[in-house]
């Protein structure tokens, strides 16, 4: 069974405001889930190798050619507000701008 302290911790660390059956749903989740990795602790893997991914997958490259791109004034046409022939946003660390 998971601790409910734990739970509680982890909820304020993530800002999480649970209510009294959320917060017993996943005391119980977590407890399924800790369950499924003790089975699959048990599981004699010595004989498999170590693998970054479970399928033969291979990057597929496309060759890098350069092509025309969009016209300045088509790619502002719908903008909300604009300097010059640049998006204009509000600023999002402070400042005026």
């Amino acid at each position: 069974m998971v601790d409910p302290s734990v739970v509680d911790s982890v909820a304020a660390l993530a800002r999480l405001d649970l209510d009294p059956a959320q917060r017993e749903r996943l005391i119980s989740d977590l407890g399924k889930i800790l369950a499924h990795i003790e089975m699959l602790d048990r599981v004699d893997t010595t004989d498999v190798p170590i693998t970054s991914h479970p399928l033969d997958a291979t990057d597929v490259d496309a060759a890098d050619e350069p092509i025309a791109s969009l016209p300045v004034a088509e790619g502002l046409r719908n903008a909300p507000d604009r300097e010059g022939d640049l998006f204009r946003v509000p600023p999002v660390l402070g400042g005026d701008g």
